[in-house]
């Protein structure tokens, strides 16, 4: 099976959209009024026999001059409108004058005995204005369908960085082309599925079967309950495969499938490459006594990062932290203890991954791994008290932010609950204590007396029942004030 484009096609547009155009006053007369029938263009011929000029799928425009006159020979319609439809035409567009008042019977007959949509151009109407209409529809259609496609290929890359990256990656795949995803191992075995069973799992795994033992990248076929298939072997001879079954085929679904392919083989990959054996050179070495500064420069950096990471969902698996590693810049990655700890370049910046929480070491020379390794496990810690995506190490960290937001704001809630009838109290409350307790100041910014602060704020130590002289109460009630 050829190699299909990456972008997918422009999309052919129903007739019956180009029916729906009020403004071209079309109005079909003929053939089957199939609402399954499409157009991948327009062309207007005049020709006697308009097949040579044919590609497939087009609407063909013409005014009838060929045709000496209306009452002319059935024949000679029958064996035109057969010539259309061995072409491949999607429909025929009659346009009514100046050569003819209306759409000679016989042309009519003709169309309705083999089956082709025959279309009434009302003589308002340009067949220019039909073409340019059918062409805004398609250019539509493609938009829409690059659109779906960018939209599918980004949820795809976030499904491969969370923990589960080959179910989410899969679960993904078959919501977008409304099917099914399906990988096999290289015995053949499902290892993972996604989506809902379409009746043709059988053939599925028998194409996927095909195409381990063939070798060429992609397969596809049509199963007899009419559901298309196609396959993807993920990598050179390793065995795995992807198999997708579509119930119904979008022009853009090979370019999903074919990134969730990709991602896969990343997923599921496993290459020894001179990297991997410098990586396998520094372990032996460690562990025969080498200092970590003696094996850094088989790694690849002078400066370093460590990263704690946990899952928000399930227990990390090997594949989850490949794949986090992967989305971090590095392979060195260890996944223990419900933690998975990540050994990362100082040229790449960590950031938030979906999914994860996570903690990050300062940078440090190898001989100080161990050290970061514990910051990374406080930073991890902390980020996980204030449900924050990502902690660094050495980061100012106030300490209202050791308090989760929920926590925070129910506390504001309970202690301004006296507060609560009267909001000029509490934003008056809120001002003073931000101007250091001054009322001169307080009365400027809320272009009030002076005396109506002290009133105010007398209210409010009464309400409250604090001593607002004491700097502890101050700062918790301005703690409050900023969460509630």
């Amino acid at each position: 099976m050829p190699e299909q484009p990456a972008v997918p096609p422009t999309p052919p547009v129903p007739l019956s959209a180009l029916l729906a155009r009020e403004d071209l006053a079309l109005r079909q007369i003929a053939g089957p009024a199939d609402a399954g029938t499409v157009l991948h263009g327009a062309h207007a011929s005049e020709m006697a026999d308009p097949y040579p000029y044919l590609l497939g799928g087009e609407l063909l425009l013409t005014a009838g001059v060929h045709i000496a006159g209306a009452d002319g020979p059935a024949s000679r319609f029958g064996d035109y409108v057969g010539r259309i439809v061995a072409a491949g035409g999607a429909a025929l567009g009659f346009g009514v004058a100046p050569v003819h008042d209306t759409v000679p019977r016989a042309l009519v007959e003709a169309c309705d005995a083999h089956g082709l949509p025959l279309i009434e151009v009302a003589p308002r109407t340009t067949f220019a204005a039909v073409a340019r209409a059918v062409w805004q529809l398609m250019e539509r259609a493609r938009t829409a369908e690059l659109r779906r496609v960018t939209q599918a290929q980004q949820s795809l890359a976030a499904a491969a960085s969370r923990p589960d990256p080959v179910p989410s990656v899969l679960r993904q795949l078959a919501r977008r082309v409304g099917g099914r995803a399906v990988l096999y191992g290289p015995e053949g075995a499902q290892i993972a599925a996604a989506g809902s069973p379409t009746g043709a799992e059988d053939a599925l795994a028998g194409l996927a079967r095909r195409l381990a033992s063939r070798g060429p990248s992609t397969a596809g076929d049509t199963a007899a309950s009419g559901v298309r298939l196609a396959a993807y072997a993920l990598g050179a001879g390793r065995g795995f495969v992807l198999g997708v079954a579509f119930a119904r085929r979008e022009a853009g679904d090979h370019a999903i499938a074919s990134v969730a392919a990709v991602l896969l083989t990343l997923l599921t990959g496993a290459r020894q490459t001179g990297s991997d054996a410098a990586r396998s050179s520094a372990l032996v070495r460690m562990l025969l006594g080498g200092a970590p500064e003696d094996v850094a420069a088989l790694l690849g950096g002078e400066r370093w990062t460590v990263v704690h990471a946990r899952p928000e969902a399930a227990e990390p698996g090997p594949v989850a932290a490949s794949a986090l590693g992967a989305a971090l810049g590095s392979p060195l990655v260890d996944p223990a203890s419900g933690v998975v700890r990540v050994l990362v370049p100082a040229e790449r910046e960590p950031g938030p991954q979906p999914g994860w929480t996570l903690g990050v070491s300062a940078v440090v020379e190898p001989s100080q791994w161990p050290l970061a390794d514990t910051q990374a496990a406080l930073a991890l810690a902390r980020a996980l008290a204030t449900r924050t995506a990502l902690v660094r190490h050495g980061g100012r960290t106030a300490l209202a932010g050791l308090v989760p937001p929920g926590e925070a704001a129910e506390h504001a809630r309970a202690l301004l609950a006296p507060l609560a009838a009267s909001p000029a109290l509490a934003e008056t409350l809120r001002a003073w204590l931000s101007l250091h307790g001054s009322w001169d100041r307080t009365a400027v910014a809320l272009s009030v007396h002076r005396n109506t602060v002290r009133q105010r704020i007398a209210r409010c130590a009464a309400l409250l029942d604090a001593d607002l002289d004491d700097a502890d109460v101050r700062m918790e009630l301005w703690f409050a004030l900023k969460h509630r």
